[in-house]
């Protein structure tokens, strides 16, 4: 392929379309018309004709591999890091809806967080009495290096990872960059050489992958799942008394009310939610294998494992103090787990509503200029609530994955939990893509309420559960075989199922009552459930 000023294409391009059942190809032409390919593009006939030939030899192979790498190298400017060639959908087409995670979950987030385990703990060195060699920072030596961690910027992190070119190690670069840093503060530069001291770079990763986790859950994650369980509050207590025809096994049911329904989904989100707060983000200082080892040489008479969980517990983390080399990761696989359950309730929620949609309970505003279908102008497709959906499925996968991967570890430590967690990010942003956009799906909700009267209209089969029920208080035999033969496989309507009535033996207040039972009316405690959420989601959450 050549790039040129034109577009050439061959009168017509031969694609070629495999038939199992006689198992050979079969050939079809396609008006070149039909592709709209950009100005800048030439494809020629013998280029086309390798690209379609199910026999190309390993000679045309080699040919097609030269002409493709000659097309990318010539354009290989216009494939730079964009929205456009991102290879992740969320740091291209969705990096609007999931930026506010960058700073926490990317590369520039865990360098920013090493950074800051890097300067703590040379100031919690300088505070213990025994290590002598780094007595206390005055204040302007602690400003300067409080100063390194807020004022941490984006320029920094490029000379880290500069350095990083030359020493291939990520925790040795921050180390190089900090010494560097600290030379122009003559305090600071007489200890340069207690950063990183007696720690193995684990210690560093672990606290700093706990910082962020704990940052992105506080400052992300957290509000947008309050904002879901606030939806479904506000969905419930508005539509509390909207009656609603239940489906259990997709066949009609003893009938319930749009907001107890909505109810349900707030208070599984409001346990989950408050669930996955109080899992406990957990860190270790132990050195190379987790027994203080070089701790213990350098300074004998030092209880370090006391200063290793005074020096965790400082960052706002909680202590483990079994460990390798690494922390084992049996906390992260726990909140993993807990947020691939909050998705599996959104997921629930996100086809129920999906459903709804469809069967014309709700409708959905729609938005000047928008398209719903290319072909079918009415359509206005659910498309917020796939889009929750199929991001779930995503974030799920790669959560499990981690919760799974990472508690296995061979002996004192491998590197694959290091590859594997850096895709922590990727797994809470396609959650938090698909917490919002489920989010957006319910603000174009409306009720169609005639709608929902009308299936509930449709279906006077549903009082043969509490006619049964009064026969059976009042002693009339065989109530469920009776309303069985009456209901099962046939049509059931208003009169039918009151001349039923009328026929039984009944005391007169009992009869009148049945009487007066509508689908409508039959909802049970439905409204007085929605409207007691409040007090089920404060008791949930402890308020």
């Amino acid at each position: 392929m050549e790039i040129g000023s034109s577009l050439t294409l061959c009168n017509s391009i031969q694609l070629w379309r495999f038939n199992s059942r006689r198992n050979h190809c079969k050939w079809r032409a396609l008006s070149s018309s039909r592709f709209a390919l950009n100005d800048s593009i030439h494809v020629s006939n013998s280029f086309v004709s390798r690209v379609v030939n199910c026999k190309a030899c390993l000679k045309d192979n080699k040919v097609f591999a030269a002409e493709t790498k000659s097309m990318f190298g010539e354009c290989s400017k216009e494939f730079e890091l964009s929205s456009l060639t991102a290879l992740s959908s969320l740091d291209g087409r969705y990096w609007g809806k999931v930026k506010d995670l960058a700073p926490f979950m990317s590369e520039y987030g865990l360098i920013r967080y090493r950074v800051l385990v890097e300067i703590k703990w040379l100031i919690k060195l300088s505070q213990i009495p025994e290590v002598t060699e780094v007595p206390n920072f005055s204040e302007e030596a602690q400003s300067f290096l409080q100063g390194l961690i807020d004022g941490f910027s984006m320029r920094d992190a490029l000379d880290i990872k500069n350095i990083e070119k030359v020493t291939n190690h990520d925790v040795k670069a921050v180390e190089y960059f900090l010494k560097q840093k600290c030379q122009s503060n003559s305090e600071i530069s007489k200890v340069i050489e207690f950063f990183h001291f007696a720690c193995t770079s684990e210690d560093i990763n672990n606290l700093a992958h706990a910082l962020m986790l704990k940052e992105a859950l506080n400052s992300v994650l957290f509000p947008v799942m309050d904002e879901l369980i606030e939806a479904f509050c506000n969905m419930a207590k508005k539509n509390a008394h909207i009656p609603m025809l239940s489906r259990t096994h997709g066949q009609t049911a003893s009938p319930t009310t749009l907001g107890k329904e909505m109810a349900i989904f707030a208070a599984r989100f409001s346990k989950e939610r408050q669930d996955i707060s109080q899992i406990g983000l957990l860190g270790k200082f132990a050195g190379a294998v987790g027994n203080y080892n070089a701790h213990l040489v350098a300074y004998p008479d030092i209880y370090w494992p006391s200063i290793a969980e005074e020096f965790v517990k400082s960052l706002g983390l909680s202590f483990n103090p079994y460990v390798t080399q690494i922390e084992p990761h049996d906390y992260m696989a726990k909140l993993f787990d807990a947020i691939i359950r909050f998705n599996n309730i959104l997921m629930d929620s996100d086809r129920d509503i999906w459903a709804y949609i469809s069967l014309g309970y709700f409708k959905q505003m729609t938005k000047a200029g928008e398209i719903g279908s290319s072909t079918m102008p009415h359509k206005v497709n659910p498309i917020d609530f796939e889009n929750s959906e199929g991001n779930l499925g995503v974030a799920n996968a790669i959560l499990h994955h981690l919760s799974t991967k990472l508690p296995i570890s061979r002996w004192q430590r491998d590197l694959t939990d290091s590859t594997v967690l850096r895709n922590m990010g990727i797994g809470l942003g396609h959650s938090l893509l698909a917490y919002k956009s489920a989010l957006q799906g319910i603000a174009k909700l409306q009720v169609n309420e005639p709608r929902l009267i009308e299936d509930l209209e449709q279906s006077w089969e549903v009082l043969a559960e509490p006619i049964q029920t009064v026969m059976r208080r009042y002693g009339i035999p065989e109530p469920y075989e009776k309303l069985k033969e009456l209901t099962r496989g046939r049509a059931v309507t208003k009169e039918s199922i009151q001349e039923f009535i009328e026929g039984l033996e009944l005391p007169k207040e009992a009869k009148t009552n049945l009487l007066k039972l509508t689908p409508p009316t039959y909802i049970g405690a439905a409204i007085d459930l929605a409207e007691g959420l409040d007090t089920a989601i404060n008791f949930v959450n402890g308020s």
